[in-house]
């Protein structure tokens, strides 16, 4: 008797406890009914954590088509399928979306319904990697800060696609097929907040043009630049993490003041075809350089201010640079002592 009633107590504090979660979970965040829908419209390929209510896992089901999803989700797991539409009719209920993952299908842009993205005026990251895209698609909502779109096989970037986009904070376009005519002023118009964007390893043979002055981050490894043009960074003020590592950049395509700019902090000019050291800008802290063809560094060249200048003392004025990547050049050990008299903050050299 006595065991039969603790047995039944168990399970009454098992429910209560269950129960409590549900009611935490409702009560912070959707209401009741909203919770109950939501549950019940669940779609059967998907997994509906009822912990969690506003997020719809559809992931890894080999699902060809979108199944209909219930109204009140707000995270939509869709990566690792093989659809290839994305529908507006199975999304029309879906316009309270913020995260919308659609990662490694089989999309299209023709398979990219009209006015489907646009009707999800809340959402704000969306990620389409690994897709058949062709070009960035369009009717972007405004509502967006991320956008993900790498290792497509996008060759266009329609002009006035990102009007209206104030939000958007980063632009990933790594591994697609972007041509230098397609990376304009033209194109990019519109993106007035953008701190990241990502077009490494496309087919671009020049800088890109059009960048937004907001860029603090741009990424361009694994393409076919050749050159910088003089004064090319007036243009970008904020630019603080510069990576043009796998490019073809000779020095005498990289004008000698041209990273000579007060926000950059980390440079990467790895696997390039340099033969001299650029010059150092004072506030730099981590410079990659190394698999190029430089036979020798030294102080007088690659130093921002004059070594007899910084007297014995660190002050203000002396360069900030911590880690220097040497190694895979031609140059022969030890370092000069004039460059480590300059980079007094050095704490590493890699040769």
């Amino acid at each position: 008797m006595k065991s039969r009633l603790n047995g039944k107590m168990e399970l009454l504090l098992k429910l209560l406890s269950i129960w409590c979660l549900v009611g935490l979970t409702v009560s912070q965040d959707m209401p009741y009914e909203e919770y109950i829908a939501q549950i019940q419209a669940c779609p059967k390929e998907c997994r509906c954590p009822p912990n969690f209510p506003r997020a719809v896992y559809c992931d890894n089901k080999n699902l060809k088509n979108i199944p209909k999803i219930p109204p009140y989700t707000w995270y939509l797991y869709l990566q690792s399928n093989m659809i290839e539409v994305l529908s507006a009719e199975a999304l029309q209920n879906a316009t309270q979306l913020r995260w919308l993952n659609l990662n490694r299908n089989k999309i299209t842009s023709e398979g990219v319904e009209e006015g489907v993205l646009g009707a999800m005026t809340h959402l704000v990251h969306l990620y389409m990697d690994d897709n058949l895209l062709s070009s960035v698609p369009s009717q972007l909502p405004a509502s967006l800060e991320h956008l993900r779109l790498s290792r497509n096989r996008i060759s266009k970037i329609p002009a006035g696609v990102f009007i209206g986009l104030d939000k958007l904070t980063l632009l990933d376009l790594q591994g697609n097929k972007l041509m230098d005519d397609a990376v304009t002023e033209v194109s990019l118009k519109g993106l007035n907040n953008l701190v990241q964007i990502n077009l490494a390893k496309n087919q671009l043979s020049t800088m890109p043009l059009g960048l937004p002055p907001s860029t603090t981050q741009l990424f361009l490894d694994g393409n076919n630049i050749e050159k910088i043009p003089p004064g090319y960074f007036k243009g970008l003020p904020k630019v603080a993490f510069l990576r043009l590592n796998h490019n073809k950049l000779a020095s005498s395509g990289v004008p000698k003041n041209v990273f000579n700019i007060s926000s950059i902090l980390d440079l990467q000019l790895s696997h390039n075809q340099l033969t001299d050291v650029p010059l150092i800008p004072s506030g730099l802290e981590h410079l990659h350089l190394d698999h190029n063809k430089i036979k020798t560094v030294s102080g007088s060249g690659v130093c921002p201010v004059s070594v007899e200048d910084l007297g014995d003392s660190l002050n203000e004025s002396a360069p900030r640079l911590r880690y220097l990547r040497l190694d895979g050049n031609e140059i022969q050990p030890p370092i000069p002592r004039d460059v480590i008299m300059c980079f007094r903050l050095l704490r590493s050299i890699v040769i």
